[in-house]
């Protein structure tokens, strides 16, 4: 089930199409998700011969298109939680490093699920009379033969810079990140963050591999 949440928030981060790149506005949190979705497979559909040739070129497309919108810092420190105050800059450093790697991998091999699924975004304004640092993004999902899927794009305002950034995706009332803080949290407190990274980073490392019964999708 889990498998086929996260595949499903990749997919919906990106099944409209769009003839040219456009400038994604970072400073909006919804036309940041729907720009940056656009984009994204845009380039999957345009480079599905080399990806069936060689799936981890999806490593290449999640790492150039949507990378950069993801909050994966902030995401990191999260997932370190309580562990934070015992851990020196250069392991944080190293584990943020370690998890974004991770993240690519993870995203990639979702994305070996692409299909012509519907979306649709539902959009709410920002409130101008009060300063916002999270917002949510809401979407379905819908495909022939499945049931629909609800998701949330949770994004967060960075006060230095003023761009918007996603930092989690809730699917059927299940976080990616608090999933994610719970596995690793208690690890780092057990074997130690070094262990725990050497461990994202092998993870990170894994081939995409496509099933034969996508390949023929």
């Amino acid at each position: 089930m889990f498998k086929r949440w996260i595949t499903a928030a990749l997919l919906i981060m990106g099944t409209s199409t769009l003839a040219q790149a456009v400038e994604v506005d970072r400073k909006d949190p919804y036309s940041m998700v729907e720009q940056a979705a656009q984009q994204a497979f845009d380039r999957l559909k345009a480079e599905q011969p080399q990806v069936q040739q060689d799936p981890n070129v999806l490593k290449v497309i999640v790492r150039d298109e949507l990378l950069p919108y993801v909050d994966y810092r902030y995401a990191s420190l999260k997932v370190i939680g309580r562990n934070l105050p015992k851990v020196s800059a250069d392991q944080r450093d190293r584990f943020i490093g370690a998890f974004k790697n991770y993240l690519v991998t993870t995203y990639a091999q979702a994305f070996t699920q692409y299909r012509d699924q519907q979306v649709s975004f539902e959009r709410s304004d920002l409130d101008p009379n009060r300063q916002q640092k999270i917002a949510s993004v809401k979407a379905r999902i819908i495909e022939t033969g499945r049931p629909e899927i609800s998701l949330i794009f949770k994004a967060r305002l960075n006060s230095k810079t003023g761009d918007w950034g996603v930092y989690d995706m809730v699917a059927e009332g299940i976080s990616l990140l608090a999933s994610k803080q719970a596995e690793l949290e208690g690890l780092i407190r057990q074997k130690g963050i070094d262990e725990v990274t050497e461990m994202l980073k092998e993870k990170a490392e894994v081939p995409i591999t496509i099933k034969k019964e996508d390949k023929a999708a």
